[in-house]
């Protein structure tokens, strides 16, 4: 935006698919000159909420409770949580190659990032191999992760069962010292809300993340990187404010500073890359992008539990029922020392073919990947099951006796499955036309690897390369449908429902949920659960998670399980560190109300809270035991 008589302090990126809001607030240039600027440039930011839903949960957790778990939720976890791969190595060996990792990124990293964890130091004077700590300590249970004394970079889970478990430790907030001078404020590059919730985690900077940049931005320059978060407009939804450097909506949030690595007609210009290297960091977490690929597996802590209460035992048949992207399944499968048959669905083909290529990636042949809708899981039409069209050479995973014995796949597995159809968008095959055909060949052009293709599927295609894959476009690649299982198919069935992921962090803006999507939310996953009932054989064991700390989500799902089906009961959890459920009911000012947890059954859920001890994610587990059916 251009000032009369001024420079160009600001360039909005107009091709960015951004709203821009103009009922903003400006500072007058004498109130910014007299501003502190440890008052602007700093990360402290509120997290805005539907006024609806900010007074659901003011009343199921408390105000001043609510309070807290809404300030975590905008800051990320201070440690990197990994699951182990024991199949291909060690924790031990893992725990060995991540110090030799940051030790040599010390030696190679900016003198400004040489002495980053001095404060740490200052609190615990130790180091470990050369390595210092990357924060303060995780604060852990008496039965938690570590003992006390545990001061190294690097931790061994040391709850039972989980020393596959390491946990990285980071450290933050930090305060960064922006160059900020009273006539000259530092150079700027604003990042979207998802660029910015990434870089808190540590990623990088990269061009499709950027929505303006000061004047004069050129390669190789300081500049400090502040947030576009969403803000109230005039027809009463949201949009993102991006003007005048002095503008007070990104006041407190700050998240850092970098290096630009080309300048600002570059970035104007380009639209994939890197943007800014991060050198300062409020958060400073480390980044395992393509580290140990294969040997490990970056995943919350809860996730991981979540696998171990499913409690999954050689030989049995588990289903996954909303799976990707895959890291569910795959410590399923793990757990399971890849001996058994696990199931895992998704409606998505691009899903599915992440959950294929995260079983490769860790070497598990256990895994079954389908496309399937979790809401179509039961098909009580063919009771045997049909086994997917396909050559079973392609099925990816081998039926537990298989596994033992290293034989090819018989087809016991995937005649789970009722008949479906392959799918395969890289077939490079060569087909043959029928001969009543072959009179009418069409032009090489319109021919891939010997298959017809029309002037619409053509220009369909030259609309994807020039514009990218869209949300349902296909990325390619083999997957099996199939049209679900019968009844009683399964041993173990676990529900990792999709929710209103609003337990992830760091979230910087929740005012997209509202009151009435929270409970369709609640009525989608009862559904799924339904089917998840039907599914799971008499004797067996349903295990429910989600990623949200909305309790319509959570204990009114149980609640709703436990009074619609009698032979249900809930089952104790192992391993068990999170907080009780909650108990009671909650009335909205509209008549709407929900029943909770009640007195007996508050111990037997785990609920993962952001502002807890454990400094995880909002979460929440269920398990369930499943009596005979015809109780």
């Amino acid at each position: 935006m251009k000032r009369k008589g001024g420079r160009v302090l600001l360039q909005v990126i107009s091709r960015r698919n951004t709203s821009f809001s103009s009922t903003l607030t400006t500072l007058s240039q004498s109130q910014v000159l007299l501003m502190d600027p440890s008052e602007r440039y700093c990360y402290n930011p509120t997290l805005r909420w539907n006024p609806q839903v900010e007074e659901h949960f003011n009343k199921a957790y408390g105000a001043e409770a609510f309070a807290r778990i809404s300030k975590a939720l905008t800051q990320p976890s201070r440690y990197s949580c990994i699951r182990v791969n024991t199949l291909r190595t060690t924790t031990d060996a893992v725990i060995e190659k991540i110090m030799e990792i940051q030790c040599d990124k010390r030696l190679h990293d900016p003198p400004q990032n040489l002495h980053m964890n001095d404060d740490v130091e200052s609190l615990t004077g130790h180091k470990h191999n050369g390595v210092r700590d990357v924060g303060p300590a995780v604060e852990i249970p008496e039965n938690g992760h570590s003992s006390s004394t545990e001061t190294s970079a690097v931790i061994k889970c040391q709850i039972p069962g989980l020393d596959y478990v390491v946990f990285v430790k980071g450290s933050g907030p930090h305060d960064i010292q922006y160059d900020y001078q009273q006539d000259r404020p530092p150079k700027e590059v604003i990042v979207s809300r998802k660029c910015a919730e990434a870089v808190l985690r540590g990623a990088q900077v990269y061009v499709p993340g950027i929505l303006a940049c000061s004047a004069h931005v050129e390669e190789g320059d300081v500049v400090a990187v502040s947030v576009g978060v969403e803000q109230p407009g005039r027809d009463g939804g949201w949009s993102v404010g991006i003007t005048h450097p002095h503008y007070l909506e990104r006041d407190r949030l700050y998240i850092g500073q970098g290096i630009t690595t080309m300048s600002r007609a570059g970035i104007f210009r380009g639209l994939t890359g890197l943007g800014v290297d991060m050198t300062d960091r409020v958060f400073r977490l480390g980044s395992f992008n393509d580290v140990l690929k294969g040997d490990i597996f970056l995943q919350n802590l809860p996730s991981i539990i979540t696998a171990h209460v499913l409690d999954p035992q050689e030989g049995e048949r588990i289903l996954d029922m909303c799976a990707a992207p895959g890291g569910k399944t795959t410590a399923i499968a793990s757990l399971m020392k890849d001996k058994a048959a696990v199931i895992a669905v998704d409606r998505s083909h691009n899903k599915v073919m992440e959950i294929q290529n995260l079983a490769a990636e860790l070497g598990l042949k256990s895994i079954i990947a389908y496309k399937l809708d979790a809401l179509k899981s039961v098909n009580k039409n063919n009771l045997n099951g049909i086994t997917t069209q396909g050559s079973r050479e392609d099925r990816v995973g081998l039926t537990c006796q298989e596994a033992e014995s290293g034989s090819s796949v018989t087809g016991d597995l995937s005649s789970l499955a009722t008949e479906g159809t392959k799918t395969d968008m890289t077939d490079n095959k060569i087909y043959t036309l029928p001969i009543s055909e072959k009179a009418n060949v069409p032009d090489e052009e319109q021919m891939n690897g010997g298959r017809y293709r029309s002037k619409a599927e053509l220009r369909k295609e030259n609309r994807r390369m020039k514009n990218g894959p869209g949300r349902n476009q296909s990325t390619g690649g083999r997957v099996d449908k199939c049209e679900g299982f019968p009844p009683n198919s399964f041993d173990r069935v676990l529900l990792d429902a999709p929710c209103s992921a609003l337990g992830l962090r760091p979230r910087l803006f929740a005012g997209e949920e509202t009151i009435e999507s929270l409970r369709r939310h609640a009525v989608y996953q009862k559904r799924m659960f339904d089917q998840a009932v039907q599914l799971v054989r008499p004797g067996g064991v349903i295990v429910y998670s989600t990623c949200t700390i909305n309790p319509s989500e959570n204990e009114s799902l149980v609640r709703y399980a436990l009074d619609t089906y009698k032979f249900l009961s809930l089952a104790q959890q192992h391993p068990k560190i999170g907080r009780p459920g909650l108990l009671g009911r909650c009335e909205s000012s509209d008549g709407y109300f929900e029943e909770w947890l009640r007195p007996g059954e508050e111990d037997l859920v785990q609920r993962f809270d952001p502002s807890g001890p454990h400094d995880t994610i909002g979460f929440f587990i269920a398990k369930f035991n499943v009596a005979p059916k015809d109780a």
